[in-house]
């Protein structure tokens, strides 16, 4: 299995990350990403369950994704 990484994110207007960038420059969706990330594709991720029984992708290592870069 060919493991990747986030590297980087997009925004949208309101601030929330809609798209991801991967270690092989792949541009998918934020429920791209929580797909790939539960089936082990995409790893240093954490999916976390929200208060109103959502997922989210946290980082890993603590950081926040804010410290990423900007894809565009």
């Amino acid at each position: 299995m060919n493991q990747e990484q986030l590297v980087a994110i997009h925004k949208n207007n309101a601030g929330d990350i809609i798209s991801f960038q991967t270690s092989s420059g792949r541009i998918i969706s934020y429920r791209k990403a929580l797909q790939e990330a539960s089936s082990g594709w995409i790893t240093g991720v954490n999916i976390n369950e929200t208060e109103d029984g959502s997922l989210a992708l946290l980082a890993e290592n603590g950081q926040t994704f804010e410290q990423f870069p900007d894809i565009y």
